[in-house]
């Protein structure tokens, strides 16, 4: 514990852990996405449900998975906000122009939003969860096999059929390429990774990764609402 606690007081090692929990949600990310594109198979949305229920099923396993999840969010969160404030208190008026050593200066939108688009992403999530999670509009059950699950398929249906929310969620899917384009290399470098050849090739990476995500979950809304539903 002494160990982690001094990491969480050294600037250096919140770098760190701010790259580890960084890398482990942008994975999160990549594994919510693989479930979520079974929305796109044409059967109604019941590929979507089996899944949904299946992770439903795995109860404790499940519950703890969410903790580890939340914790990493709200460190994540953490981490991000305290190097941003001691940046502030070391230098209150930022530079005007930047420099960077071994390469081109990484300093874009995308790096100086960081902390703007972090924020709005963790209420995304809030908001996102205790939608689709506890249900806001009470979904609709249905009987598999003289099992009763939630149509959650047919939740999200209706809810992307919304103008308001598609907007809303093609606003922030942006943002989370935004943030994760330089977030994902960020992350690499604090943890070490800062070979003047490998720089750019994770840079590059990180773009790709972030493009990939962004545009696999903004096609889920845009399909929906395009089509009429599923």
């Amino acid at each position: 514990m002494s160990t982690i606690a001094n990491a969480l007081q050294s600037q250096v090692g919140r770098k760190i852990l701010t790259g580890l929990t960084g890398i482990f949600l942008t994975l999160f990310l990549v594994a919510h996405l693989s479930g979520n594109l079974s929305l796109f198979i044409p059967d109604g949305g019941e590929s979507f449900n089996l899944y949904a229920d299946f992770l439903h099923s795995l109860g404790p396993l499940l519950w703890i998975a969410e903790i580890i999840l939340v914790i990493l969010f709200l460190t994540h969160a953490y981490l991000g906000v305290s190097i941003y404030l001691k940046k502030k208190r070391a230098r209150p008026e930022n530079y005007k122009y930047y420099k960077s050593q071994g390469g081109p200066s990484k300093q874009n939108f995308a790096s100086t939003s960081m902390l703007i688009s972090g924020s709005i992403i963790l209420l995304f999530v809030v908001l996102h969860v205790m939608h689709f999670k506890y249900h806001l509009f009470s979904p609709e059950t249905y009987m598999v096999e003289g099992t009763e699950m939630v149509d959650l398929a047919r939740h999200v249906s209706e809810a992307f059929q919304n103008p308001w929310i598609v907007a809303a969620y093609t606003f922030v899917m942006v943002l989370i390429g935004v943030h994760l384009k330089h977030g994902v290399w960020s992350a690499f470098i604090s943890l070490g990774a800062k070979n003047p050849k490998l720089t750019p090739v994770l840079y590059t990476v990180g773009g790709i990764v972030a493009l990939l995500l962004s545009l696999g979950f903004l096609a889920i809304p845009l399909y929906i609402f395009i089509n009429g539903g599923l």
